[in-house]
């Protein structure tokens, strides 16, 4: 039963237009970081970058590699765009994209998460089969059918992020919309709608209508009598969220997924109405590997449904700690912000002085440093390693303050403790954070 659901052939419109859509997406996501300069304030500028814990030695490339870096990747989304060496090109792609995702905490983004798993999942889908130059250069692999899993691995998927992304939300300061409150405060100049952001009956209609869309909008697509609903909803959710955040490909990436939903017919008559005659055999084709494909895949998504949780296995409040934030779909929940005064002790020295946060690091780099605590750790090794080259030994300590969704800041780590000495781990919470409470 399973095999006949999961391995039945259906028309395969949508995947090759969803390809198009996601390799120029690709595309402009990686040459817009070039020509708005995201590039050069984020990984040229900085002296170094805050990597992900456990990935120090991913550092930018030295000099401008950072910007060839990029346009290689430009050119693997055209690539993909057009089916040209389709596999090797979005392979690569998912590499070279997670390998500056993990690179870097400074410009953090769940949709830059997104984008590699998107990008993996693509790596395995059957989408040069049509319409593509490997099907030009090669007519033996051209096909107008896929297996009706490649289009399911997309809806969980997206059913994950959405699901996760509206239970985030169910907490105190979201529901009374203090969050959204300060959200829009900077958004207050907007031309034509700044004025309206800022009515407190705007915020209720934002806050309460991110629970419902999130949690709603795969179950509206998947029931045909609403789906239409459902499309013009996300056009209209998606549209105001790049209008208001600026929140790069995200938001035409996710409509693009509507091309899943409908049916294969329409997808067709749209988009490719000279192509070979509609797909309706439903032929069952079972590959010789089922079983180890399906495992993969369910290992993969047992992962999915497991990290945004991990954090309720932590103690604390994520909101606070941010232990488990990350990796978890917890998107636009909070405003943070925090002053932090780093003191070292020179033991082979003997003397005490405070740091400047200016002289090692960047604006931006100087506020995840006053309020994230991950980057309070790493900033304080960094400190010790740079002490010890001179072959001093030191001890850091960091007093900081923090306030979550605008509340008054409150003491946030233990000034006593020496972090330049302590061990990180990602899976316990760490004593020197001090509690919410």
């Amino acid at each position: 039963m399973v095999n006949k659901f999961l391995f039945k052939h259906i028309d395969n419109s949508a995947l090759i237009v969803f390809r198009i859509i996601f390799g120029l997406l690709c595309f402009l996501e990686t040459v817009g970081a070039i020509f708005t300069g995201w590039i050069k304030r984020t990984l040229i500028d900085p002296e170094f970058t805050f990597s992900f814990i456990g990935f120090e030695w991913l550092q930018p490339l030295p000099g401008n590699g950072m910007y060839f870096y990029y346009a290689v990747m430009g050119i693997l989304g055209l690539c993909i765009m057009v089916g040209y060496k389709y596999r090797f090109s979005a392979i690569s792609f998912t590499i070279l994209w997670a390998g500056c995702y993990f690179m870097q905490k400074a410009s953090y983004n769940n949709h830059y998460y997104l984008l590699i798993l998107l990008s993996g999942l693509m790596a395995i889908q059957p989408a040069s089969n049509y319409f593509s130059i490997d099907a030009k250069l090669k007519p033996e692999i051209e096909r107008i059918s896929m297996p009706r899993w490649c289009s399911l691995i997309f809806i969980l998927q997206m059913f994950i992020v959405y699901t996760y992304g509206s239970i985030n939300k169910i907490y105190p300061d979201w529901l009374d919309t203090t969050v959204m409150a300060v959200l829009m405060r900077s958004k207050a100049n907007y031309i034509l709608v700044g004025d309206l952001l800022q009515n407190h009956t705007m915020h209720y209609f934002l806050a309460y209508g991110g629970i419902l869309y999130d949690g709603l909008i795969i179950p509206l697509f998947l029931y045909k009598p609403t789906r239409k609903f459902a499309f013009f909803a996300s056009i209209f959710f998606h549209l105001f969220n790049s209008f208001i955040f600026q929140v790069g490909i995200f938001p035409y990436l996710s409509l693009a997924f509507a091309l899943f939903f409908f049916e294969s017919e329409i997808i067709h008559k749209l988009f490719f109405k000279n192509k070979k005659p509609f797909y309706n055999a439903g032929e069952v084709i079972i590959p010789k590997y089922k079983n180890l494909a399906l495992g993969v895949m369910s290992v993969y998504f047992i992962i999915q449904i497991i990290l945004p949780i991990r954090h309720y296995f932590i103690s604390d409040n994520v909101l606070w700690t941010e232990e488990g934030h990350r990796l978890s779909w917890r998107m636009m929940l909070r405003s943070k912000s925090g002053t932090a005064t780093y003191t070292i002790k020179n033991h082979t020295q003997g003397t005490t002085e405070q740091v400047n946060l200016k002289d090692y690091l960047s604006p931006k780099q100087v506020r995840l440093a006053s309020n994230k605590p991950d980057i309070m750790w790493q900033f304080s090794q960094r400190l010790k390693s740079i002490y010890a080259a001179k072959g001093d030994s030191i001890s850091v300590y960091v007093k900081s303050h923090i306030s979550v969704n605008g509340k008054p800041r409150k003491a946030y780590t233990n000034p006593e403790v020496d972090l330049a000495n302590v061990k990180w781990s990602a899976w316990k919470h760490s004593d020197w954070i001090l509690p919410s409470k």
